[in-house]
């Protein structure tokens, strides 16, 4: 609000004094908690930039560290057991065994994924605490059908059910502040425009190989003796739920080949569209 101008109203039998501001009128309680809103926001921005700009000349395991030295006991971590998690898995092993590591769930994933799972954890000595949607896969189908063949609505539904409110629930029973996730800008468009940390809705989220390419996150697997997804190496980019996850031999784009080409984020990490019908 650049430009603003006070009056007086008269409001039944007293005189109210109004501010006008962005061609609207408020009460001075109304502006005044408006301004120190705006004031708390632009100092919130002015500190996450000074963060990234502190993140960016650290390594993987330095800014993990920086997080549980600045966040303490609110940070969390999420895997998906997906083709290159036991990088991540690795990296908060060695830099903190306190942080609770949480998978995400959905009833829907390849066999071979749940099979890693019990690898890596025997491999890497760890337990996850593990969040599924609170209606069972057989019940949603019931309900609602199978929503991933129900175009992008369909697909939005299925991972607002699936995904973000498991790991919606998990944030919230951990009392988090930060959230570390594995994501890489060299994995999508929808990604490369990512900043080290961000705040999503009132949580803080940190990526710490955000700058790591394709090669080197491959790499650090063997370099490390981790085991391989067993379903590496059969064509998959990535690899999620088996009725939506596509080879890339048979998409046009590596876009194409996750949520039944509906775009790369799975929605654990975007906000689900207004008005979603969950009406059974």
């Amino acid at each position: 609000m650049s430009s603003c101008r006070s009056i007086l109203l008269r409001n039944q039998s007293n005189f109210q004094l109004y501010i006008i501001g962005s061609g609207k009128l408020f009460t001075h309680e109304e502006f005044s908690g408006r301004m120190t809103n705006s004031l708390s926001l632009k100092a919130e921005i002015k500190e996450i930039d000074l963060w990234n700009h502190e993140l960016a000349s650290m390594d993987a395991s330095t800014r993990i560290e920086w997080a549980v030295e600045k966040f303490g006991k609110g940070v969390v971590a999420s895997t998906s057991f997906g083709l290159q998690s036991a990088v991540m898995i690795h990296l908060l092993k060695q830099a903190s065994s306190e942080i609770p590591i949480i998978f995400v769930d959905t009833g829907y994933l390849f066999p071979a994924t749940y099979e890693y799972a019990g690898n890596l954890q025997e491999h890497l000595t760890f337990q996850v605490e593990t969040y599924s949607a609170n209606m069972t896969p057989a019940f949603q189908e019931a309900a609602f059908g199978k929503l991933w063949e129900q175009g992008k609505e369909g697909m939005s539904k299925y991972n607002y059910i699936n995904k973000r409110e498991p790991m919606d629930r998990a944030l919230q029973e951990h009392d988090s502040t930060l959230w570390l996730a594995g994501l890489r800008k060299s994995q999508a468009e929808s990604r490369s425009h990512l900043s080290f940390i961000e705040n999503q809705n009132g949580i803080y989220k940190l990526y710490p190989i955000l700058d790591w390419s394709d090669r080197e996150t491959y790499q650090y697997i063997p370099n490390h003796n981790l085991p391989y997804h067993p379903l590496d190496g059969m064509g998959y980019d990535s690899v999620g739920d088996w009725h939506s996850t596509r080879k890339l031999s048979e998409v046009e784009s590596p876009e194409d080949a996750r949520h039944g080409g509906h775009g790369r984020e799975c929605g654990l990490h975007t906000d689900p569209p207004e008005n979603l019908d969950f009406t059974i």
